[in-house]
């Protein structure tokens, strides 16, 4: 295939300084921002997110003319192939980013379809669009999340050991959880855990700010004489961001997962989550879409949070990734938009990326080498950069040093379905 200047674009990003970001001095989406634009970090300043893709909170452009991403693609919808193209419309179905957390995120969920036209219409100002965003975090670092709901017989266990849960919650929720069994049957369970975490999200403030100060207390008293859980550890820290906060409290019903360099966790919608510490590339659904409860100075809307979650319980499945070769394994997350690669290449090698179907971007964290789509001179990539692909087009990377890409596409299943 003859290289063409459709089939790679280099892009410049948009970067996020939220406040739960980490330092610019120590931010994976500080340094890489820096490399992508050319221009400099602030080093105290937090760097939350990289944005990759179309989204009008945080578009990417074209480096060549300054051209926005999506609007080359509107221009020049074959890009994405034809079937992105027949499903999704003249845009990218998907939006690549890059996380740096230094304190925790708020305790969140992402509406499905339906109830994303709902809130949109209704509520336009804080749901900007009618999307769903199920969503994919890879991790670079170690990495922790508080997601989904612990089972129900952990859940007594918290009851049985943490008094001032219910304090908060009452004799009544606290009865309730401890005389429902699990072959009460799947339904009773989750409107019992619903009926309970709505009580406790809707706590008032100063009974919050109360039980979240005995329970501080009690726990700095206690870790004088036996160690402490990691669960009460990580309550301890989430104190110490967000003081009197309902979240902190909301921790012990949620699991904590850690995360190793390489393994992923997948989101669906209406599930309960927050991001706590770490680095990671992330990839969902094009939305912006969040309903947030706890961990957070912004608005919540707690009744929309509670009346939405699934209340499914147990840990969540656990993503290692697919080898592809000796150099690419695979995360395949069970939603249509979306996909991604890990790319380790030692110095020296090669690897192929077959032609698919629809779009692919590309970025690199760490070496050099040559992205090559057919012509002999190909183009030298480095770290920072960060490439489309148009569909149907083959790609060789070749390593000048070990290098580390990323690639996100549409979900491969979509194409093999038709």
């Amino acid at each position: 295939m003859e290289d063409s200047p459709y089939h790679l674009q280099r892009l410049h990003c948009s970067v996020k300084n939220y406040d739960w970001g980490l330092p610019g001095r120590v931010s994976e989406v500080a340094r890489l921002h820096a490399l992508n634009s050319g221009s400099r970090f602030r080093a105290e300043d937090p760097y939350a997110e990289l944005w990759i893709g179309t989204h009008d909170s945080g578009p990417s452009f074209l480096a060549s003319n300054g051209v926005s991403l999506k609007s080359w693609i509107s221009d020049n919808p074959d890009v994405l192939g034809e079937q992105v193209l027949l499903k999704w419309g003249a845009d990218l179905p998907f939006l690549f980013k890059v996380l740096s957390v230094g304190k925790a995120l708020s305790i969140q969920a992402h509406p499905d379809k339906e109830l994303a036209r709902i809130l949109h219409k209704l509520h336009p100002d804080l749901y900007k669009d009618g999307n769903h965003k199920p969503e994919m975090a890879l991790a670079i670092t170690n990495f922790e999340a508080l997601c989904g709901f612990i089972t129900l017989k952990e859940l007594k266990g918290v009851l049985h050991s943490i008094p001032e849960i219910v304090e908060l919650i009452g004799a009544t929720n606290t009865n309730l959880v401890l005389q429902t069994n699990d072959h009460d049957g799947e339904e009773k369970v989750k409107s019992v855990l619903k009926a309970v975490f709505t009580d406790l999200m809707s706590a008032s403030k100063e009974r919050v700010t109360d039980a979240v100060n005995r329970l501080k207390t009690r726990l700095l008293k206690e870790n004088e004489v036996r160690q402490l859980t990691d669960k009460e550890q990580l309550v301890l820290r989430l104190e110490g961001q967000y003081p009197s906060d309902v979240g902190v409290i909301a921790a012990f019903f949620l699991n904590l997962v850690k995360l190793n360099p390489g393994e992923a966790l997948f989101l669906g919608a209406n599930e309960p989550h927050a991001y706590l510490s770490g680095e990671c590339v992330e990839c969902m659904a094009t939305s912006d879409n969040v309903v947030r409860a706890g961990l957070t100075p912004k608005l919540r809307d707690v009744q929309t949070l509670c009346s939405m979650l699934t209340y499914k319980q147990g840990s969540p499945e656990i993503l290692h990734g697919v080898s592809l070769n000796p150099y690419v394994n695979k995360y395949t997350p069970p939603f249509e938009e979306f996909e991604i690669d890990r790319c380790i290449l030692p110095q020296g090698e090669t690897v192929v990326f077959p032609a698919v179907p629809g779009p692919s971007i590309f970025l690199v964290t760490v070496g050099e080498g040559n992205m090559n789509t057919g012509s002999p001179e190909g183009h030298i990539v480095t770290e920072g950069n960060v490439l489309f692909a148009a569909a149907n087009t083959e790609i060789s990377v070749t390593s000048a040093s070990e290098l580390h890409l990323y690639r996100t596409a549409v979900n491969s299943k979509v194409f093999q379905a038709s």
